[in-house]
């Protein structure tokens, strides 16, 4: 190996350590801008036969790309969401940004600048518009009241923050630091009902991570509700937790599809023998950031999946 190799070598690996995956998201989507028209030309090629005038889901996409840029979300709906109308606000005490959700403050991390938080608070509104395909909830589809929570690939906590007066437990998963910290001040006036668990979800128990089995047996924790959304780490998530999801119990979950092309069917096929209830979010996502996007583009944003437990069961 070359000098010049190493050096690239340490370069990549210290970037793989250093740059949050929201960034190198959008490095790559820059890095790959320039192709961007190409994939778009190729979504309207592939929709474009007969085969798919049918479908109302697919031809709404299709006449949103025709008059307009490729986008995660190709639909009219983001156009509400303006970020140089976002309100940022500064904690002296903590020294910290943040803004005013539905009635709550919600803090960001402390390296971010203002833009950078106009921009990503935007991107979140975007994405829990009640008809954005990345709602976790829906009308049917909800957290009870006094719900244990698990909220795993918590970031700024947007999911949980809102229902917080309601949960009974939260159990906030995140091992950005940055993240933990803006959590802390977050959550605060709700600390005795918040665990902010500092770990990576996955399929093993060592280092920075640790299955969802062996959390909530060292606890004698029974979720009610679990939502995740871990970058692409689903299928490692819920192989860690196969106790927990062959448990005869009600539960409710709702995981992210969009990372990964073939997702959707992962997911399914790993709740469904189970005795979960299955169903997407209305729509789909182009996730833009996957540089091995490629036919047949579209991807569910969320699938929501349901366990529900009868009596006779529950003697069982």
């Amino acid at each position: 190996m070359t000098t010049k190799t190493k050096a690239l070598s340490l370069i990549l690996q210290v970037y793989k350590i250093l740059v949050p995956v929201r960034a190198k998201n959008i490095i790559t989507m820059k890095r790959n801008k320039g192709g961007l028209n190409d994939i778009r030309k190729s979504i309207l090629s592939y929709y474009g036969t007969d085969k798919w005038k049918s479908n109302s889901e697919v031809q709404e996409v299709t006449h949103f790309l025709k008059t307009n840029p490729l986008a995660v979300f190709p639909y009219t709906f983001t156009r509400k969401y303006k970020a140089a109308k976002v309100q940022i606000h500064f904690d002296i005490s903590r020294q910290l940004n943040y803004v005013v959700h539905e009635g709550k403050k919600m803090y960001f991390k402390k390296s971010w600048t203002k833009k950078d938080i106009r921009e990503n608070y935007t991107n979140l509104l975007r994405e829990q518009d009640v008809t954005s395909p990345h709602r976790y909830l829906s009308s049917d589809f909800n957290i009870k009241l006094k719900d244990t929570v698990a909220d795993i690939g918590a970031a700024e906590g947007i999911f949980s923050l809102p229902l917080i007066e309601e949960i009974g437990k939260l159990y906030l998963f995140e091992n950005d630091l940055e993240w933990i910290e803006a959590l802390e001040a977050t959550f605060y006036p709700w600390k005795d009902k918040v665990v902010i668990v500092k770990k990576f979800v996955s399929n093993n128990d060592y280092g920075d991570s640790i299955s969802l089995d062996k959390f909530a047996s060292e606890r004698n924790i029974k979720f009610d509700f679990i939502k995740i959304d871990v970058d692409g780490a689903e299928e490692r998530l819920l192989k860690g937790a196969k106790t927990i999801l062959a448990n005869k119990a009600a539960l409710n979950i709702a995981i992210c599809t969009y990372h990964k092309q073939g997702d959707e069917n992962m997911v399914k096929s790993l709740l469904s023998p189970n005795g979960f209830h299955t169903e997407t979010s209305n729509g789909f996502m182009i996730f833009i950031y996957d540089k091995t996007l490629a036919e047949p583009f579209l991807r569910r944003g969320v699938v929501r999946a349901t366990k529900k437990i009868t009596d006779s069961e529950k003697v069982n």
